[in-house]
């Protein structure tokens, strides 16, 4: 199971400069997890940049993953990654997501960079 980071269907969806890294981990939406958290942060972006449309089309594709809603199990590790390597609540709700179900978050976000368990695609 992999989670995509905000910035990887971002990346994706908008043809940006590291959509081909981003690319072969959307082959497959069925061993995808996303958390809930994940839609407002990628509608919000697409909406702001471009338009209603092309942000109804993503979320739509993030719709056919695996959606993680937020629970207070999930709160609570994200509270305890947050504290644990100083993550802002969006991206320790989304860590911790990604370890509750074991798997791989796949992110161009430097807060993540270093933790175990994230494949890292460095911005240009």
């Amino acid at each position: 199971m992999i989670l995509i980071d905000s910035s990887g269907w971002l990346e994706f969806f908008t043809e940006g400069k590291l959509a081909s890294l981003f690319a072969p981990h959307f082959k497959d939406l069925k061993k995808i997890v996303t958390p809930t958290i994940l839609f407002y942060e990628v509608y919000k972006t697409v909406k702001r940049q471009t338009t209603e449309e092309l942000a109804t089309v993503v979320v739509s594709q993030m719709a056919k993953t695996r959606v993680l809603p937020l629970t207070d199990i999930t709160t609570f590790k994200a509270a305890d990654v947050s504290l644990q390597h100083g993550l802002s609540m969006a991206d320790s709700i989304i860590y911790a997501s990604a370890l509750l179900e074991n798997a791989d978050l796949v992110t161009s976000d430097s807060d993540l960079a270093t933790l175990p368990h994230v494949i890292y695609y460095k911005k240009y």
